[in-house]
């Protein structure tokens, strides 16, 4: 391999002087014409099917194109920048004796086939980024993408420069580098949120384990830049270079997928699933080709890039406000005190798993008890009224439990004159926990206060899902760059019923039928099949209450802890 990676250097240029590589290799001359040639969405798709894949010249001078191509700060002049930092830093002999910098969170470099003097000029690399860069604190994948894009630049100069331009990019479609941890642990929730739609079972795995969902997911975007085998990292790189950030969300949902096929059928001997997935994506080889994996990934139906930005900033707000800026400052949820009429602390867990992981920052407090607070729904009103999300649990005097998720206030329930009102967003999904455990929820792509933002008639509204799913990208006829991305357009959610009730009733999903219904002295309700949710009912049909809860979250904001608690 590193016989390879010598020829290749001579033939782009790195040691001696540059050959005439288009009479050496004239067929990736041609393609490297096209690819001059070709618009954004005519890349992608190359991007995607690996037309630049081989040889490795086409490669690198298919990278400094695209990276010459990406909107940001970056100029030509980072060349001299980079030999002005290497005189200042490391003198004459060019050697480092300097510590890893702090974005790097454990000092490691991924080999990716480099030799010891390749790794060299990574770590040179990565310390003359921390002394241009100072308010990048924390990015833990810089040094993968260092190492990988060393093998297709002409030498450490050009190396630097694309990575300049990766960090500080401009387009506002786009996302590529995280450079905080508040950013970067954002992404991670945000990554949760999407691995919670669509990975379902995976959470609830973990969590019903008792281990740490935030370890877990933390190391989401190093299953990519660390674990994967370097012919997938490279391929994979080829489309995060055109597409940004939404690529990586793409990858790491598919090779979840993959994971969470494996260790269904040998989940009771796991005992450590943060290292499990580790391993099982150091040897993906054994699961998936790469382009079967790519292909997994681009037929996700991922929310637009608007939505996935909305989110992300729900998500950062959300650490913000619970004062998480660094890695120290997280702390994991504790339900050591939690205690419930209804469930036990494994199924709040699960529960817990299963909510918005901006809503999952922070601790469950009671708001409604039929044991403290009596059983009528103008109490129930009285004491939920005002807070928003909140989770609704019951136990049937058959011991069947179930519940729901409700992302809006009850307090919006107010009927019109064609009868109950309902509202709510598609962030309301309903569940089971006893005898099984399974939650239901429509797939629909909609962030709730998103649609509020967005909708001028007051109708609940969602974004649609126009993402792009196959790995052939074709673009409408006469239609511009721009005109591709706002295509996206709005669509309505007013035929689905999430929530509604009045003095006499409480409803949860009406769509061919009702998920829960709740009588108004809370002692009986039922349960039917519910297009909503797309649900089965959730006990028998008809029940008697045993115990009903409404716990809401515990932020000043909107879920002031209770006087009584």
């Amino acid at each position: 391999m590193l016989q390879f990676f010598e020829q290749f250097n001579i033939l782009t240029g790195n040691k001696g002087s540059l050959k005439d590589w288009e009479k050496i290799d004239p067929e990736a001359a041609t393609c490297y014409g096209k690819i001059l040639s070709s618009d954004h969405y005519e890349l992608k798709a190359m991007g995607r099917t690996g037309f630049w894949s081989m040889p490795h010249t086409l490669r690198a001078k298919a990278y400094q194109h695209i990276i010459h191509s990406i909107e940001s700060t970056s100029t030509t002049a980072d060349l001299d920048t980079y030999h002005g930092i290497v005189r200042k830093l490391f003198g004459e002999l060019q050697t480092s004796t300097h510590p890893f910098p702090k974005f790097m969170e454990d000092g490691e470099i991924p080999r990716y086939c480099l030799n010891k003097a390749g790794l060299n000029s990574v770590k040179k690399i990565l310390i003359c980024i921390n002394h241009h860069f100072p308010d990048v604190s924390f990015c833990p994948i810089l040094s993968a993408l260092v190492s990988l894009l060393l093998h297709l630049s002409e030498d450490e100069a050009q190396c630097f420069h694309s990575i300049c331009s990766l960090v500080s990019y401009t387009d506002p479609k786009k996302r590529y580098i995280d450079r905080t941890f508040l950013t970067s642990r954002a992404s991670c929730m945000t990554f949760g949120d999407l691995a919670n739609k669509y990975c379902r079972g995976i959470r609830k795995l973990i969590a019903s384990s008792h281990q740490n969902l935030f370890e877990f997911y933390s190391d989401w975007i190093m299953w990519i830049f660390a674990d994967l085998p370097f012919t997938y990292a490279i391929r994979v790189l080829d489309v995060y270079l055109m597409e940004g950030y939404k690529v990586l969300y793409r990858v790491a949902l598919a090779l979840l997928s993959f994971y969470k096929v494996s260790v269904s059928s040998r989940v009771a001997h796991v005992d450590d699933f943060r290292q499990d997935m580790k391993s099982f994506v150091q040897n993906v080889g054994r699961h998936s080709t790469i382009d079967a994996l790519l292909q997994r990934a681009f037929s996700i139906q991922l929310p637009t890039r608007k939505e996935l930005t909305y989110l992300f900033n729900a998500n950062k707000d959300a650490l913000i406000h619970k004062d998480i800026h660094n890695k120290s400052s997280y702390q994991a949820m504790d339900f050591r005190a939690f205690r419930s009429s209804v469930v036990t602390e494994t199924e709040m867990r699960v529960v817990w798993a299963w909510i918005p992981e901006r809503f999952a920052l922070f601790s469950p407090v009671q708001l409604f008890s039929t044991n403290i607070h009596g059983r009528s729904l103008f109490s129930f009103y009285s004491k939920v009224e005002g807070h928003d999300p909140t989770v609704l649990l019951l136990k049937t005097e058959d011991e069947e439990i179930c519940g729901a998720f409700l992302s809006s206030d009850w307090a919006q329930k107010n009927c019109d004159e064609k009868g109950f009102k309902f509202f709510g967003t598609g962030e309301c999904f309903v569940f089971t926990l006893r005898p099984g455990m399974e939650r239901f929820q429509r797939p629909v792509v909609q962030i709730s206060g998103m649609s509020d933002k967005c909708d001028s008639s007051h109708q609940k509204q969602t974004l649609s899902v126009s993402s792009l799913l196959s790995t052939h990208v074709d673009r409408p006829t006469g239609a511009s760059q721009n005109q591709r991305y706002e295509s996206a357009s709005f669509c309505t959610l007013s035929t689905f019923k999430f929530m509604a009730g009045n003095d006499e009733a409480l409803f949860i999903g009406g769509d061919d039928g009702h998920a829960l219904h709740l009588q108004a002295d809370l002692t009986a309700g039922s349960s039917e099949h519910c297009d909503t949710f797309e649900s089965p009912p959730l006990c028998r049909g008809c029940f008697k209450i045993q115990f009903l809860e409404v716990w809401g979250i515990q932020h000043s904001l909107s879920v002031p802890p209770l006087p009584s608690q």
